[in-house]
């Protein structure tokens, strides 16, 4: 039986129980227009980024692919195909709801679940894609174990998230992201206090080697990453080791 239940980002001076209960209010109130600002914040370069992921998800045939954290099922769009089975998994049923309810969901699944707990057999997913979601899980040892847990052996761990920028354009978007997304939150979303959590969940991440240090760490082999955009974004690819 699917589990309802929730993981978060924001504040770290707070009980992981209250900031659960924070960021699924925030995450519900903003489902509506979730997606649109996505497009607004980046441009519409997040659309680009998320193609990326998808193209090396979609590398083989007859897979079972989740997408944690799939919120709307805008990637999961992009990885759905006849030859696989494709699940969307996240704790915010406003957000599935909102991606539910769009043009396109053919074949998809939907169930609800967190990073830390998905309800899913051990050594039973080929491939688990997270988009913008991994540094909103309260405790990132236990989701990465449990992510390990549900990829079979040899099963691929790829995961898109903000990282560190290029010294060169740094000051340009720490400008952009205090200032203008938290605005664009209030006027769009009618939910600043959405968006300046989300920009301190990117403050506080871990850039790009401290990151494949944790995915070594966690038990993933053949770590890898891929700047974006000048290091705006990051695609991490880990593998569960084969089996003995």
């Amino acid at each position: 039986m699917t589990k309802q239940i929730s993981s978060t980002f924001g504040r770290h001076d707070v009980e992981p129980d209250e900031r659960q209960k924070r960021i699924r209010q925030v995450f519900e109130r903003v489902a509506p227009r979730y997606d649109l600002m996505n497009d607004l914040m980046s441009f519409g370069i997040h659309r680009l980024w998320k193609r990326g992921l998808a193209r090396r998800a979609r590398d083989g045939a007859a897979q079972t692919i989740v997408d944690l954290a799939g919120g709307t099922g805008d990637v999961a769009r992009l990885v759905a195909g006849s030859d696989r089975t494709v699940v969307v998994c996240d704790p915010s049923l406003g957000m599935m709801h909102a991606g539910r309810s769009q043009r396109g969901n053919g074949g998809l699944i939907w169930v609800a679940g967190t990073g830390e707990s998905m309800p899913f057999g051990d050594a039973s997913i080929d491939v688990l894609t997270i988009a913008f979601g991994i540094r909103n899980v309260t405790h990132m040892d236990v989701a990465l174990a449990e992510i390990l847990r549900v990829l079979k052996p040899g099963g691929r761990f790829l995961c898109l998230e903000f990282s560190r920028p290029w010294a060169l354009i740094r000051p340009f978007y720490n400008a952009f992201s205090f200032t203008v997304i938290p605005r664009l939150g209030a006027w769009v979303a009618q939910a600043p206090e959405a968006y300046h959590y989300l920009i301190e969940s990117i403050r506080r991440f871990p850039d790009q080697e401290e990151m494949k240090a944790l995915l070594q760490h966690a038990g993933f082999t053949e770590v890898t990453y891929r700047n974006l955009s000048f290091g705006i974004a990051c695609i991490h690819e880990g593998h569960r080791p084969h089996a003995d």
